[in-house]
């Protein structure tokens, strides 16, 4: 809603404060502009997420995270993500000014560069900032889980501890990284929790993503997404921009209008992109089952999922539909069926 607000009532007033006063300084103006969502998006959002992930998380038995520590990650998620929205924000307004009526295609080539960069980033130099993270060193698991990436051409090396349990209490684990940043992580809560049958099923679940290529697919996906939102953009700004009041639709100012209609875009097409995630979820979860053989265990993993990250297993279908990108646990249970042992009760 307040971006909604700035883009339609504090952006033409933006704009033609900086026509009488930054006429030749349009970097400034957008920098200025790019502050100024920043910091009130901020003021606004701040108590709601403090309330989601603080209070709430610690009224439910979730987190272990001090206060002080809550404070010190959202700092760092604010000078992290500051760097890389100054940077994204200048290289999408370099290819909007500098390119012609073609931007939006030039705009979506560098979002695909940034996003394979980042991607290999990720594991080595952006999530160390926020969590340590190890090699496993558990030689009898780490020979088990070896046993799992035979043929898969995952790298054995690439099997790493993420230490959560500084902050919560839930389970988890990721595949993150390309090329040679390519890693499993495995969540330290999940670690001492799980047994080491469940952590294989877990794991192998993992290496699908992996087997699947799913991580480039869903680049492929957000790339095609990206270029029709830009070209949205394109379209509809030159149309509402001057309407609502602004000089040009191309201007500083015009910043929030800009995302908003990104922000709409991506909106609408959250359930498509939450049902891609769960097709490729369900692949994992039947290549985890096939690998391993161990239908009780997959059970077992996902019903103590369910109980440690206290996740509703059955939520109405249209809750699904439009904000799973995962299946509820009780679907993800009922797939065990094919294996050919008796499904236990749903979580309840």
């Amino acid at each position: 809603m307040w971006l909604a607000g700035f883009a339609v009532f504090l952006g033409p007033w933006l704009d033609e404060w900086f026509a009488a006063h930054l006429p030749q300084q349009p970097w400034l103006a957008l920098w200025l502009t790019a502050a100024a969502l920043g910091a009130t998006l901020e003021c606004v959002t701040l108590p709601i997420d403090f309330w989601s992930s603080y209070l709430l998380e610690h009224r439910f038995e979730l987190s272990n995270q001090s206060l002080g520590g809550w404070l010190w990650k959202r700092c760092k998620s604010w000078l992290v993500g500051g760097v890389l929205a100054w940077l994204l924000l200048t290289g999408l307004y370099a290819f909007l000014w500098q390119t012609g009526a073609t931007w939006w295609l030039w705009a979506t080539a560098g979002w695909l560069g940034v996003t394979l960069v980042l991607s290999r980033l990720l594991p080595v130099v952006i999530l160390p900032i926020f969590y340590k993270v190890t090699p496993l060193d558990d030689p009898t698991l780490l020979e088990r889980l070896r046993r799992l990436t035979v043929g898969t051409g995952l790298s054995f090396e690439g099997i790493y501890r993420l230490h959560l349990s500084d902050e919560t209490k839930k389970a988890n684990a990721a595949l993150a990284g390309l090329g040679r940043t390519r890693r499993v992580l495995l969540g330290d809560t999940l670690l001492e929790q799980f047994t080491p049958d469940e952590i294989e099923v877990v794991f192998a679940h993992e290496v699908g993503h992996h087997v699947y290529r799913h991580l480039l697919k869903h680049i492929g996906v957000q790339v095609v997404l990206t270029a029709v939102g830009f070209w949205l953009v394109d379209r509809g700004l030159r149309v509402a921009a001057p309407a609502l009041g602004y000089a040009a639709w191309d201007r500083p100012a015009a910043l929030p209008l800009l995302l908003l209609v990104l922000a709409l875009f991506g909106l609408l097409l959250s359930p498509i992109h939450n049902a891609i995630s769960r097709h490729f979820e369900r692949q994992c979860d039947r290549y985890a089952l096939d690998r391993t053989g161990k239908a009780d265990a997959y059970r077992a993993a996902f019903v103590k999922l369910a109980r440690l990250n206290k996740a509703d297993p059955a939520p109405h279908p249209l809750v699904v539909w439009l904000f799973y990108d995962h299946p509820p646990i009780n679907e993800r249970l009922r797939l065990a069926d094919s294996h050919g042992t008796p499904a236990p009760r749903p979580v309840e």
